[in-house]
C-alpha cells in the first residue's frame, strides 16, 4: 500500500510538473499563425504586432535565472504555484486586451509567469523522483516542451478559426486552474532554510543580468543577423553588463549566481553545449520552411506535416532517451546524441537532394532524435551534480542556455542560409538558391556539433560536484 501511495503521488507530481512546461512552451508559439489576424484587429504593422511573440520570449530570457534563484530563497513551491497562477491572471488579460499596448504588457507578465514555472519544474524534479529515475522524469519535460512547441502553431490557428484570436491566450485559463490544483495537492511542501544558509535576494546582479540578456536578445532580434549600428552598440552593451556582472558577483555575499560552481566543467561544458545544439534546432525550423517550399516545390499542406516531423520524434524519443540516460549514464547518452545531430545535418545535405521528401524526413529524424538523447541526458547530469539549494538558479541558467541558443540560431544560422543563398531576399530566391543555402546552413551546423563534442571530449575529467 505505502509503494502503491508513493507511485501515485510521484505521479501527480510529474503532472504538476509537466503542465507548466507544456503550458510555457506552447505560448511560444501558439500566436505566430494568428500575426496577421492580430495585425488586422489592432489595425497595427507587422512589426509591431510581432512585439506580441518578443515580448513573451524576452521576459522568459531576461527573467529566467532570476527565477530560479527566488525559488531557491523563498521556496520552490510556493513561487510556482505564484508563477502559475501569475500566468492564468496574465492569460485572461491577454484575451480580454482592447489595445495592443495592453496585449503587449500582458504578454510581459506571461512571460514572467513562465519564467518561473520553466526554471521551477526543472528544479523540483530532484525533490520528487529518486536520483535512478530523474533521466525519466527530465524526458518527459522534454517531451512537454517538444509537444507545446510543435502544436503551438497548429492550435493557434484551429483557435482562431473557430473562436477567435483571443481564445488563443483565454484556453490557458482552464488548464492553469487545473495546474494549480494538481501542484498544490502532489507538490512536496518547501523546505525550511538550513540555519546560517544563504537566504538573501541579489538585487544588483539581477539587474545587471536583465540588462545584459536583454541587450543580447533584442541586439539578436531587432536587426535580423545584419550587422547594424543599432546591433553593435546593443552587442556593446550585453559586453559591458556581462563584465559588471561577473564583478558584482564576485563581491556580494549572496550572488544571484554562483561563480564557483563553473570551476566544475562538466557545468561549463553542458551549459555551452546546450546552447550550440539549440542553435542548430533553430536553424532547422528557419531554413526547413524554405528548402521544402522553394526547392523541393512542395504543396503547403505537405510542408505543414513534414515540418511537424522533427518534433513528433522529440516527443516521442524523450522518454525512452530518459531510460536510457539513466540506464548507461547520462555522459555516454549525450555524446551519442551530439554525434547523431551532427551525422543528422551531413544527411540533411545529401539526402533530400537524392530522395526529395522521404530523404528530409530521414535526416530529420537523425537530427531531432539526437536532440532529444542530448537535451534529456544533459538536463539529467546537470540538475544531479548541484546542491538542492541551487538547483532553482542552475534550472534558470539551462533554460537560459537554450534560449540564448535559440536566439542565436534565429539570427547567425538565418545570416548563414541568406549568405549561401546568395540573396539578401531569401522569399525571391531561386530553387538553386534555397538549395546552396540550406547547404551552407547544414554545413555550419554539423561544424557546431563538433564543437560541441570537442568541448564535451575536453571534459572527460570532471571535477567532482561542489
Amino acid at each position: 500500500m505505502t509503494t502503491h501511495t508513493s507511485r501515485t503521488n510521484t505521479r501527480g507530481a510529474l503532472a504538476a510538473l509537466s503542465l507548466p512546461v507544456l503550458m510555457a512552451s506552447l505560448d511560444t508559439s501558439i500566436a505566430n499563425t494568428a500575426l496577421p489576424t492580430l495585425a488586422d484587429a489592432f489595425s497595427a504593422s507587422f512589426p509591431a504586432v510581432q512585439w506580441i511573440v518578443l515580448a513573451y520570449l524576452l521576459a522568459i530570457t531576461t527573467l529566467i535565472v532570476s527565477a530560479g534563484r527566488l525559488g531557491d530563497v523563498v521556496g520552490r513551491r510556493r513561487l510556482l504555484l505564484a508563477g502559475i497562477a501569475l500566468f492564468t491572471i496574465a492569460s485572461l488579460a491577454c484575451g480580454a486586451a482592447s489595445g495592443l499596448a495592453m496585449l503587449l504588457v500582458a504578454r510581459a507578465a506571461q512571460g514572467l509567469g513562465a519564467a518561473i514555472m520553466m526554471a521551477l519544474s526543472l528544479a523540483f524534479v530532484g525533490d520528487t523522483v529518486s536520483r535512478e529515475r530523474t533521466g525519466s522524469a527530465m524526458g518527459l519535460l522534454g517531451t512537454m516542451s517538444a509537444i507545446g512547441t510543435a502544436f503551438g502553431p497548429s492550435l493557434g490557428g484551429l483557435l482562431v478559426a473557430a473562436l477567435g484570436w483571443r481564445w488563443l491566450f483565454l484556453v490557458n485559463v482552464p488548464v492553469g486552474l487545473l495546474n494549480l490544483l494538481l501542484a498544490s495537492r502532489h507538490l512536496p511542501a518547501d523546505r525550511p532554510a538550513p540555519a546560517g544558509g544563504r537566504a538573501l535576494l541579489d538585487p544588483l546582479g539581477t539587474v545587471l543580468l536583465a540588462g545584459t540578456l536583454a541587450s543580447y536578445a533584442l541586439a539578436m532580434t531587432l536587426e535580423h543577423g545584419r550587422l547594424g549600428p543599432l546591433t553593435l552598440g546593443l552587442l556593446l552593451a550585453a559586453a559591458a553588463g556581462a563584465g559588471m556582472f561577473v564583478l558584482a558577483e564576485s563581491r556580494v555575499p549572496a550572488p544571484l549566481v554562483r561563480l564557483e560552481m563553473f570551476r566544475d566543467n562538466v557545468l561549463g561544458a553542458s551549459l555551452a553545449s546546450g546552447a550550440l545544439v539549440s542553435a542548430v534546432m533553430m536553424s532547422t525550423l528557419v531554413v526547413g520552411p524554405f528548402y521544402l517550399a522553394r526547392a523541393l516545390a512542395l504543396p503547403p499542406a505537405l510542408v505543414g506535416v513534414l515540418l511537424s516531423v522533427g518534433p513528433l520524434v522529440v516527443a516521442l524519443a524523450g522518454v525512452p532517451a530518459g531510460r536510457l540516460a539513466d540506464r548507461i549514464g547520462t555522459r555516454r547518452t549525450a555524446r551519442a546524441g551530439l554525434l547523431a545531430m551532427a551525422l543528422g545535418a551531413i544527411a540533411l545535405s545529401q539526402l533530400p537532394v537524392r530522395l526529395g521528401a522521404a530523404g528530409y524526413v530521414l535526416a530529420i529524424s537523425v537530427v531531432t532524435a539526437g536532440y532529444a538523447l542530448f537535451q534529456t541526458s544533459n538536463n539529467t547530469s546537470v540538475m544531479t551534480r548541484v546542491a538542492a539549494g541551487d538547483r532553482g538558479a542552475l534550472s534558470g541558467l539551462l533554460n537560459l542556455s537554450r534560449n540564448l541558443g535559440l536566439i542565436t540560431g534565429a539570427s547567425l544560422m538565418g545570416a548563414v542560409f541568406a549568405f549561401g543563398a546568395g540573396s539578401g531576399e531569401i522569399t525571391s530566391a531561386a530553387p538553386a538558391a534555397i538549395a546552396a543555402g540550406m547547404r551552407a546552413t547544414v554545413a555550419a551546423a554539423a561544424g557546431l556539433m563538433v564543437v560541441a563534442l570537442a568541448v564535451s571530449a575536453a571534459c572527460e575529467r570532471p571535477t567532482p560536484p561542489p
